[in-house]
């Protein structure tokens, strides 16, 4: 591509509604372009990355027995009513009606719809297994669409789905998508950790996320370095924690006047956090509920809906609170009347503890559970912390940012089930298909990958999905020799697969390296007066900064040889 033709329109300055490096960049470099909040206009270079990414996850998909399909993005309201998932995900669906009225949705997910696709054809177990792959744009009406690519409004994702006989298939078929996805991101040069995670409003149990490694990272994820044990935050197990041994003493109440906060709390008792027990107040759509959390933990509230199995869990407001007879900053289990009380194993393992009255301005002392209070759950409710320790081994656990690229799902038979997807198995019984899904988000890769390799002056694509390899940058348009070796250099290296644009534009060379930094070719090949008068191309490494000069007379495989090192 000769950069007189490429549309890539850069810009010097940042625009004022990018928030994060990759959306500030992929504007920048001209990749781009908003058309309303969430939806946005891909440009001739973040097309061919896209691309790039899309070969290697076709050609995973392809490896593992994945069958690519192509299903349709408007999807009928009643396959969604079937599941009950028509209400679940709200007013994040893209809901339209036809001109007869009935009720549809731009598809988030596919789920209902491939599950309808298998089951209208597949009879046997001798179809099965099946594993169906798509690549398509997707739709989520976020209520704050942000950060470019990382959390739009429209998006484009591989979903695939795997029908199995029994437990042990799925297994297998979920084995093949997790090596499969390590080998994908491996692929695209990502450092990325799977890690254990919570399957939110798709469903089933068991599932992993691929996170790639990045500060700016929306998501949190511990691991533990001894036993590679790794788990986004929503989702890590946590062990009871035990307090030490003492001789349990008689409940009594203090006064403790303006004292709500766990700091206040302790500042005015003259006790360490780990002696308060925390009541959090929830409603859900069927009750009020406390959680109970140590005072120096926090509540994980995605935890907490699947114990109790709810769809809502919000703050209770100050009526509600007055209503169980308690007051705002002074709530605690003890004494406390109709309400259900989930709390977490570590404080059940308390003595001697302190929590709120259930009166203005006063606390109780020396509250032990079971004693003074029970709970109508215990579990691990809490939000792991940097240096808890690892549930597989003890060893404290570290934490990092990362950017969810990829989720992995064990369905089971819950879709199945409600859609009545079923096959005859060997002894001509009617059993549900076992299911998996298997999800990528390559827009969102791209943008990930953005986040994970930069510097100051702009993107450093790995080789694999970078836009073009390289390019080349003659330092004189004026001078011809320079041209015509910089045009046959161009030439050659596009014919031996190594593809490479030619800033032949009438800029200084200061503009074409900036553009040339911003855009993030992994090499940079300059024509200049070494070429003409020693016979060596300059090469630098965008992402290393390392110089070579090498012989014109033998460049092409020097370069790919290069290029294979960066």
């Amino acid at each position: 591509m000769r950069a007189s033709y490429l549309y890539a329109p850069t810009l010097r300055e940042t625009p004022a509604e990018a928030e994060v490096t990759s959306h500030q960049l992929m504007l920048r470099a001209g990749m781009i372009r908003k058309a309303a909040g969430g939806f946005y206009t891909y440009l001739p270079l973040a097309l061919k990355v896209l691309k790039k990414i899309e070969t290697i996850v076709r050609e995973e998909m392809d490896a593992k027995g994945g069958q690519e399909l192509l299903m349709p993005i408007v999807q009928p309201s009643e396959l969604w009513e079937e599941t009950g998932r028509w209400d679940v995900y709200g007013d994040e669906m893209f809901r339209l009606k036809d001109r007869h009225g009935r009720n549809f949705c731009l598809g988030p997910t596919h789920e209902e719809m491939i599950t309808t696709v298998a089951k209208t054809d597949v009879r046997s177990y001798r179809q099965l297994p099946l594993m169906l792959y798509q690549i398509q744009n997707k739709y989520r009406d976020e209520i704050r669409p942000r950060f470019g690519l990382m959390r739009g409004r429209e998006f484009i994702m591989k979903d695939l789905y795997s029908f199995d006989r029994n437990e042990e298939g799925l297994h297998e078929s979920y084995t093949k998508m997790y090596d499969a996805y390590t080998t994908i991101f491996q692929r695209c040069g990502l450092t990325c950790r799977p890690v254990e995670a919570d399957s939110g409003a798709i469903g089933g149990s068991g599932s992993h996320e691929f996170m790639v490694i990045a500060d700016s990272g929306e998501d949190a994820i511990v691991y533990c370095s001894e036993c590679n044990y790794a788990a986004n935050v929503e989702k890590a197990e946590l062990l009871p924690l035990k307090a030490a041994p003492e001789d349990l003493k008689p409940i009594a109440a203090v006064d403790t006047p303006q004292a709500k906060t766990i700091a206040e709390v302790t500042a005015f008792l003259q006790v360490s956090p780990e002696r308060l027990i925390k009541t959090v107040a929830y409603q859900t759509e069927k009750e009020v509920v406390l959680a109970l959390v140590r005072g120096d933990h926090e509540v994980n509230e995605i935890k907490v809906k699947n114990e109790l199995n709810c769809l809502v869990l919000e703050l209770a407001t100050e009526q509600t609170i007055k209503e169980l007879g308690s007051s705002s900053g002074f709530i605690g289990p003890v004494g406390v009347k109709n309400v259900t009380i989930i709390a977490d194993h570590t404080v059940m393992e308390l003595i001697n503890a302190v929590c709120g009255a259930n009166k203005p301005d006063q606390h109780l002392v020396n509250v032990n559970p079971n004693r003074d209070f029970t709970a109508n759950k215990v579990a691990d409710i809490r939000l792991i912390q940097e240096n808890d320790p690892c549930p597989r081994c003890g060893q404290a656990v570290k934490k990092a940012r990362g950017i969810e690229v990829g989720h992995i799902f064990k369905l089971r038979t819950k879709y199945s089930a409600a859609l009545s997807a079923t096959f005859l198995d060997e002894n001509g019984r009617e059993q549900p298909m076992v299911m998996g899904c298997y999800g990528i988000g390559v827009s969102r890769t791209m943008a990930a990958s953005i986040e994970q390799n930069n510097d100051k002056d702009g993107i450093i694509w790995p080789v694999p999905i970078a836009p073009y390899h390289a390019v080349i940058v003659p330092i004189s348009t004026k001078d011809a020799e320079q041209m015509k070796l910089a045009e046959e250099f161009y030439l050659a290296l596009n014919k031996a697969g190594i593809e490479t644009v030619f800033d032949d534009r009438n800029e200084r060379p200061g503009v074409k390296f900036k553009d040339a930094d911003l855009i993030g070719y992994p090499l940079k090949i300059t024509v200049g007066p070494k070429v003409m008068n020693e016979g060596v191309i300059e090469v630098k490494s965008r992402r290393t900064g390392e110089v070579r000069l090498i012989n014109k007379e033998h460049y092409i495989e020097e370069i790919r040889t290069f290029l294979a090192q960066v």
